[in-house]
């Protein structure tokens, strides 16, 4: 994922949509062995889980991209099912995976408006 200054991950980044001065904010904390190598292994322990977690029971925002070409609509809408308390599903049109990145702005509204509803 490194090699040849990111090149792969540079390219992946980019044909997701990420801004080229975001993609250089990920690279400064993940452009080295160590920090790529924490990252991956947390995808890979992701499938460790093995016993069912029940229903979360906490509000939840879901904020998902229909451009998103990781997570699909099926699976993204379908997290409703798992969820025991007020939920609130936001599609971003046209944004993909990386939407704290391609649209800063509307997910930063959307998770104020929802810390001020369900404050700690």
């Amino acid at each position: 994922m490194l090699a040849d200054n990111a090149k792969k991950l540079r390219e992946r980044l980019s044909a997701a949509g990420v801004p080229a001065a975001a993609i250089e904010q990920h690279l400064s904390v993940l452009g080295n062995k160590e920090a790529m190598e924490a990252a991956l292994t947390w995808y890979r322990g992701r499938g460790a889980i093995r016993t069912p977690l029940g229903p979360i029971r906490v509000p939840t925002l879901y904020i998902w991209g229909d451009a998103d070409d990781t997570v699909g609509r099926m699976a993204a809408e379908g997290t409703e099912d798992f969820i025991a308390a007020p939920y609130r599903f936001e599609v971003l049109p046209g944004v993909g995976h990386f939407a704290a990145d391609q649209a800063p702005d509307r997910v930063n509204e959307l998770l104020l408006e929802h810390v001020r509803t369900y404050p700690v």
